[in-house]
């Protein structure tokens, strides 16, 4: 299993949207593909006005990874996905997403 972590900071004041924006769009379409295993958003304020999103999602093989980002190798895999309306949020993207190979999973 493959974990994909993407990350963007985001204005206080405009958090709450941009999680719902955020669930409407990349979540909502990794969701229905194939290879989709689950999906995490974590936050944590990083500054007295800024909060950091952290999108973690799992995929059965990078295939799948790659047909969610649409892109042909796995190194082209690792953009961001962005989404028409991110800009309203005053987000601050990070370009590139990681990859890690998921050796073990326990929840408790």
């Amino acid at each position: 299993m493959i974990a994909r972590e993407w990350k963007c900071l985001c204005p206080q004041e405009t958090a709450a949207g941009f999680l719902d924006h955020l669930r409407t769009t990349g979540v909502d379409e990794a969701k229905v593909l194939p290879g989709y295993r689950g999906h995490q958003i974590l936050t944590r304020r990083t500054g007295p006005a800024e909060v950091e999103f952290t999108l973690l999602t799992w995929w059965e093989a990078m295939d799948h990874v790659r047909t969610f980002v649409g892109a042909a190798t796995d190194a082209e895999a690792g953009r961001a996905v962005l989404y028409p309306g991110d800009e309203c949020y005053g987000i601050i993207p990070e370009r590139h997403a990681r990859h890690y190979e998921v050796l073990e999973t326990v929840l408790k």
